[in-house]
């Protein structure tokens, strides 16, 4: 049987998808699992060992709808479910699959403050999508393959950080779910541990601003890697302390222990760090911790997030605790 698996963008949710792919490819005699995915978000799966065939959306969707109406797919597993990806399975005309996104839940959430969504997280409403396959849920959790091309030289990275450092995740896709600077440089000047400041090109100027409380403790690494190059060093870290964002994923897919950071955001929307049966029944404790602004009448303001805090006081940031964050982070350096 030949698949199509459908998800665009973007890293975090790109990740949380692994499960599917692995368990179907696995499950499934004769599984041709292809996934189809944005360019910028290509690096993500490239090194999947459970994708046959990755197929890539540029601008054009015609030029990609040729290619995809050649391969004759069987089956569409559609984890994406929007507009786009419901023009391309009218377009293919197979049976195809989708996951349940919630949006009336969180709509109800967000608007009115009425929490109706189940405990469950998206990597098993993702995974629902293939029951009817025999596919089961194998508790293994996230994967993520960074290929030979992802490696970091020794000098790619100061050497006071050699003997190990803690990941800071500062980038975020919306500003209403990044930590404030302020609170960075007071968690940074506090913690008695190298640390290194992860994020794109944009979050460049924030974390010089970072850096400037001790240049030598502190590194600035954000757009200086790419996807994998990061990736990878999120995987060397001892600890990653992170916004709800990508590199999140990544750190549980490693099985690193994270301090999760949830700002506008919430983690019953059911995207916190997902770790698998088989590692959590050997674990003595969870291995992440999350730190939220619990009871704030305005959160959750949005299931996505806004550039800036829409009433102006951001106190689903503002309000975590920089002692908070350490206490956390030093239960895991322990």
């Amino acid at each position: 049987m030949k698949f199509l698996i459908i998800r665009l963008s973007s890293i975090g949710d790109i990740v949380l998808t692994t499960p599917v792919i692995r368990c179907l490819k696995k499950q499934v005699k004769g599984a041709e699992i292809h996934f189809l995915v944005k360019r910028a978000f290509y690096p993500v799966i490239q090194h999947n060992p459970y994708i046959d065939k990755i197929h890539v959306l540029d601008h054009s969707l015609e030029l990609i709808m040729h290619e995809l109406n050649d391969e004759n797919f069987d089956y569409i597993i559609d984890l994406h479910h929007n507009i786009r990806t419901l023009q391309i399975k009218n377009r293919l005309q197979k049976k195809s699959f989708s996951f349940h996104k919630l949006n009336i839940e969180k709509y109800l959430y967000t608007g009115f403050k009425i929490n109706i969504l189940p405990d469950i997280h998206i990597v098993d409403r993702y995974l629902k999508t293939v029951e009817s396959f025999g596919v089961k849920n194998d508790g293994a959790g996230l994967d993520y393959f960074i290929g030979t091309q992802g490696g970091i030289g020794k000098d790619d990275i100061p050497i006071s950080h050699s003997a190990g450092f803690i990941s800071c995740v500062i980038g975020a896709a919306h500003g209403t779910k990044k930590l404030p600077v302020h609170k960075w440089k007071e968690f940074c000047e506090r913690i008695n541990h190298p640390v290194l400041l992860l994020g794109g090109k944009q979050d460049a100027g924030m974390a010089d601003e970072i850096v400037s409380v001790d240049p030598i403790k502190i590194y600035n690494a954000c757009g200086k890697f790419s996807i994998n190059e990061s990736a990878e060093l999120v995987r060397r870290s001892i600890v990653i302390v992170s916004n709800d964002t990508g590199l999140m994923h990544i750190a549980a897919a490693f099985k690193k222990p994270v301090v999760s950071l949830w700002g506008n955001t919430v983690p019953s929307f059911g995207m916190y760090p997902y770790y698998g049966e088989k590692f959590l029944v050997v674990q003595q404790e969870i291995p992440y911790s999350i730190l939220q602004v619990k009871k704030l009448w305005c959160r959750p303001c949005s299931k996505i997030g806004y550039k800036k805090c829409p009433l102006g006081h951001f106190k689903c940031m503002e309000k975590i605790k920089t002692e908070d964050i350490i206490s956390a982070v030093q239960k895991w350096l322990k």
